[in-house]
């Protein structure tokens, strides 16, 4: 058995200089996510709610002489040309403020690609607020989030971090307020679901309509989580990806099986949570877990808004008071 864990408590590293800047890239989970319907444009409506989680990347940006963009990465499996999202958040950034900067990039990767834990996403994001900063472009909130929102659906959310409603295609980001410190384990198998393949086995002829309204409302209801409450986690996507991949439902089985008070499909991707009701029971729950050959194991915890604007503080005051761009919903 082969089992990699990580303990991701929240810790991270931050280094600042007028040419320099290292920021953590955290990941996120998903507590409810709801299939609305189908657009006319071919992209789903959904309604989900959004969480940061202490395990993160390690993104460092470096000012250069000339205009080139140079991403590297310690993961080989990594792409580093211009369809990494990091390399297309910067070029957009370069384009919206009408200059030419270049930036050498390094990333630390340990949020799993593929895992629905939102890492690319989360690397683009900070990638704006970092280079916004680092090439002294002054780009306020709002500007920064009509970037995010061409980037890509959870882009707009790694701005702000914390807990947030996400409707539409999951772009329009509303702040909710932070939940209880929450104690988790994540697992990401040995297995791979895409995005499009997750959206592809839902895509029966009910789920379409021509109207932007909700056509699934006697099968899915609105989320309805509140607090770190087991009971009311539900993701649409469980059942279509557990039917592709039994060897995820087999994690989110092993996770509950160690004493997790509920689990759960963290987004669209292969990796599933557990909560625990505390330290103690999550370290229990780590001896406990049975593992199959090539599983990833990440002991985290969930950040609230004001730990993630803590981890962004050498952006300077005037980019965090910017990206307050929602109010909360007082949900």
């Amino acid at each position: 058995m082969s089992l990699n864990l990580v303990n991701d408590s929240l810790s991270y590293r931050i280094t600042v200089s007028d040419s320099s800047l290292t920021l953590p890239s955290y990941a996120k989970i998903n507590w409810g996510l709801r299939i609305i319907g189908k657009r006319p444009d071919g992209f789903h409506e959904i309604n989900t709610t959004l969480q940061t989680v202490s395990l993160h990347d390690d993104l460092m940006f470096t000012l250069r002489d000339d205009d080139e963009l140079v991403l590297q990465c310690d993961v080989a499996s990594i792409p580093t040309d211009a369809t990494n999202l990091i390399i297309r958040a910067a070029a957009a950034l370069n384009k919206r403020a009408k200059v030419r900067l270049g930036a050498d990039i390094s990333l630390t990767k340990r949020i799993p690609a593929k895992g629905g834990l939102g890492g690319a996403s989360s690397n683009a994001a900070l990638t704006l607020l970092a280079l916004n900063r680092l090439w002294q472009l002054e780009l306020d909130g709002s500007e920064l989030n009509r970037i995010a929102r061409e980037l890509g659906s959870d882009v707009p959310f790694f701005l702000i971090g914390g807990s947030a409603q996400g409707s539409g295609t999951g772009t329009e980001i509303s702040t909710l307020p932070d939940v209880t410190k929450a104690f988790l384990i994540i697992i990401t198998p040995n297995a791979e679901v895409s995005t499009a393949a997750a959206y592809a086995a839902l895509n029966a002829p009910s789920l379409t309509t021509q109207r932007s309204v909700s056509i699934l409302s006697s099968s899915f209801a609105e989320p309805g989580f509140s607090d770190c409450d087991p009971s009311a986690l539900n993701n649409d996507f469980e059942g279509v990806i557990f039917e592709i991949e039994p060897e995820i439902r087999r994690a989110k089985l092993a996770l509950l099986e160690s004493g997790a008070q509920g689990g759960l499909l963290a987004g669209s991707g292969s990796s599933v949570f557990g909560i625990f009701a505390n330290v103690g029971e999550r370290e229990r729950a780590l001896a406990a877990l049975k593992c199959e050959q090539g599983w990833r194991v990440f002991s985290c915890e969930t950040i609230s808004r004001n730990e993630y604007s803590k981890s962004l503080i050498h952006l300077g005051s005037r980019d965090l008071r910017s990206l307050n761009f929602q109010t909360d919903t007082g949900a």
